[in-house]
């Protein structure tokens, strides 16, 4: 990404983890095949995993897993309304999540003799915690004119969430694999033809 549009390392992480969250807690299609969310301790393992490593870790109960796969519903949401091309929406979308989470701002050390600005719930629980960090990620990534980084694969039969952290801002896939796909076909098209 340009330096003019670089996210911090945090947001970069939080908007990464929401997408991953997104993708693997919401139905959908991946590459043509159905997505059916986890449930009972399943979801619990897979949001334990997909958040592991960013920021602290925490092991979530089954009703913060629950609620997490709520905050990564209203998340796809945001996706969807910004690849309509419905700024308006995500933003108000958007808005309701942070009303909801009560994120605030909060310096914290990070590690190397400074500060990070993280977003945190009213309380340091994991739902909360993690409701209001999506929803500030999400923010500041609308805020800061960086909402056409955020989509939805236009892959034929496919809709999972992606983050675009390229230099030329030009990601469509959510992978490569989908990327792989559309050209396959696209090649296979023109031959056809040819």
């Amino acid at each position: 990404m340009t330096s003019e549009t670089r996210f911090n390392s945090h947001i970069e992480r939080l908007l990464t983890t929401t997408v991953r969250l997104v993708n693997a807690l919401t139905p959908g299609l991946d590459g043509g095949r159905p997505v059916t969310p986890p449930t009972g301790p399943a979801l619990r393992e897979v949001v334990a995993e997909t958040v592991l490593g960013v920021g602290r870790d925490f092991s979530p109960s089954a009703a913060d897993a629950r609620a997490l796969r709520g905050s990564a519903a209203e998340a796809r949401e945001v996706f969807a309304a910004l690849e309509d091309g419905a700024a308006d929406r995500a933003a108000a979308l958007v808005n309701a999540m942070l009303q909801h989470s009560d994120a605030r701002p909060q310096l914290d050390a990070n590690g190397r003799g400074g500060h990070t600005l993280h977003f945190h719930g009213p309380d340091d629980t994991f739902a909360r915690g993690w409701a209001a960090g999506i929803a500030a990620g999400l923010a500041m990534a609308i805020g800061g004119d960086a909402g056409s980084r955020l989509g939805l694969c236009s892959a034929p039969n496919c809709d999972r969430a992606y983050v675009d952290l390229s230099r030329n801002s030009h990601r469509r896939f959510c992978s490569t694999r989908c990327q792989n796909r559309v050209k396959t076909a696209a090649y296979r098209a023109r031959a056809t033809v040819g």
